[in-house]
């Protein structure tokens, strides 16, 4: 019996070994919608790429993407260089018209180590290359207000995203894109995500989305 015992603990130890072997590995997240995207008819309308801020617009308002026939390509944690890994595999295979790109939050939280705002601009910038060189038409947005990170505080983001949202205009001006200015409608006197629209400081309730949506669907209402 205590043979039996000790097998099944070793088995499970293997297999939680083995899994947490294989997402250390799966860098990007490939595996993340992998299996969605088989099933996505091409070509699609709209792909929506960032981290857990568009994920949470799935999880929150799914009608907001079903009854638009959007498609929502957001994983929670990446920085802008995942994304740019996967971007291939998430936007361009799907043959979008079109997509809108909300990212630079987890760079400034440094949850992949520090990296400096202009080489967060240089992931973005890329993305929208491999975009613009597959006819994809794009959209960029300002990243969200957030005062603090509550997984890891003291880093003082509030004015770091206001520059970079500086750095995202300018470019998106330059290169006549599309710019979606959530910041500004979304901030209090501190450059931070007031309560009434999140309840962390840093991800919308419906509520925020709500507001993100009134800004962002007249643009795709094209698409």
């Amino acid at each position: 019996m205590k043979s039996i015992r000790k097998w099944f603990v070793l088995a499970a130890c293997t297999l939680a070994a083995s899994s947490l072997f294989s997402q250390q590995n799966d860098w990007a997240q490939f595996g993340r919608y992998a299996e969605a995207n088989k099933l996505v008819k091409t070509p699609s309308k709209v792909v929506f790429m960032g981290n857990s801020i568009t994920e949470g617009w799935w999880n929150n308002d799914s009608l907001f993407f079903k009854n638009n026939r959007f498609i929502g390509r957001g994983i929670s944690g990446q920085t802008t260089a995942q994304m740019l890994v996967r971007f291939r595999a998430d936007v361009i295979d799907l043959k979008p018209k079109a997509v809108v790109i909300l990212a630079g939050t987890n760079d400034i939280a440094q949850n992949n180590g520090y990296i400096a705002l202009e080489n967060v601009l240089g992931n973005i910038i890329s993305m929208v290359e491999l975009a613009k060189a597959n006819n994809i038409d794009v959209i960029l947005c300002s990243v969200l207000p957030a005062y603090d990170f509550g997984w890891r505080k003291g880093l003082e983001p509030a004015d770091k995203i206001v520059r970079l949202n500086q750095m995202i205009k300018s470019y998106a001006d330059q290169n006549k894109l599309t710019y979606i200015d959530y910041h500004s409608q979304l901030k209090d006197e501190r450059n931070g995500l007031p309560e009434k629209y999140s309840q962390d400081g840093v991800h919308p309730t419906l509520e925020g989305y709500k507001v993100m949506e009134k800004i962002l669907l007249p643009v795709l209402k094209s698409y």
